[in-house]
């Protein structure tokens, strides 16, 4: 029992859906890693900056009560040589079009966290008829200058971390939206995230710099629920108002105490906010 316990703190286990089937599927320019779990309507989740899908673990956790979730892994993520070939945001976007072709999903609900959410932002943009609802959390229409990003940023860029650097998991502190004893939730998070290599890392941190989303925001016609964290640190109450203002059929949610890692650190939250006419009708 000792033992069950360690391994369940070292990897993280307890945080990860224990009934999900892990494929690979071929893309045009990678072999995609994704993950399926759930019965229900289907949802697809959309990983952010680190951590992979693994990172996603507790919303998919609660997410499939109610649906068939399937998260999917983006490019460089198990393979960093991947930065040899030069993408964008715009590749980004076609390998999740080629995706849900692949696995036949003619109108999922989207769910895009933190960088995830760029990405299913421009998808939105790109193909508007392709979704039945898009789900926002941690993503605004642009990338504010602040302390933190630029901080972030140049670190990401210019110095060679270890792999598991004290200075930058202080971050993970604002991540959170509060100080964070360092318990089983916070390792899970800070070992998750540390799995994705720095350079990649540092390429999506590029991409984020240079995303601004606004100019496209009238072409989204699905409806679209931004969820606010009340203490994200990333994204601007700006950044959000404008992200609602120039959808159409755009709704801010605010997440009372929630983070950047609202997804992690309050995932029931983020899971009850996925539109409810979507969810099994079966469910007691």
């Amino acid at each position: 029992m000792i033992a069950s316990q360690r391994w369940l703190e070292m990897t993280g286990a307890q945080f990860r859906p224990h009934e999900a089937r892990r494929r690979c599927a071929h893309l045009s320019n990678y072999t995609v890693e994704y993950s399926e779990t759930g019965d229900g309507p289907p949802v697809v989740l959309v990983p952010g900056l680190a951590g992979g899908f693994d990172l996603l673990g507790p919303l998919t956790q609660k997410l499939s009560r109610d649906f068939r979730v399937i998260s999917y892994q983006l490019r460089g993520e198990d393979n960093c040589f991947a930065l040899r070939q030069p993408f964008g945001v715009a590749d980004l976007v076609k390998d999740l079009a080629e995706f849900l072709d692949g696995m036949c999903l003619e109108s999922p609900i989207l769910v895009g966290l933190s960088f995830g959410g760029m990405i299913a932002l421009e998808f939105a943009a790109r193909s508007p008829f392709r979704l039945s609802h898009l789900v926002l959390q941690g993503a605004g229409a642009r990338l504010e200058r602040g302390l933190l990003p630029t901080v972030a940023g140049t670190v990401l860029n210019r110095y060679p971390l270890p792999s598991d650097s004290p200075f930058v998991n202080q971050f993970f502190n604002l991540f959170f939206g509060s100080a964070q004893r360092k318990d089983d939730r916070f390792r899970f998070v800070t070992s998750q995230c540390w799995q994705t290599d720095q350079s990649v890392m540092a390429h999506r941190f590029r991409l984020v710099e240079d995303f601004d989303v606004e100019p496209r925001l009238g072409r989204i016609r699905v409806p679209t629920l931004i969820l606010a964290g009340e203490r994200d640190v990333m994204v601007s109450p700006r950044s959000l108002e404008d992200l609602k203002a120039g959808i159409a059929h755009g709704r801010l949610q605010p997440l009372p105490g929630c983070g950047h890692l609202a997804f992690v650190t309050h995932p029931e939250k983020v899971a009850e906010s996925v539109p409810a006419s979507s969810r099994k009708r079966n469910r007691r």
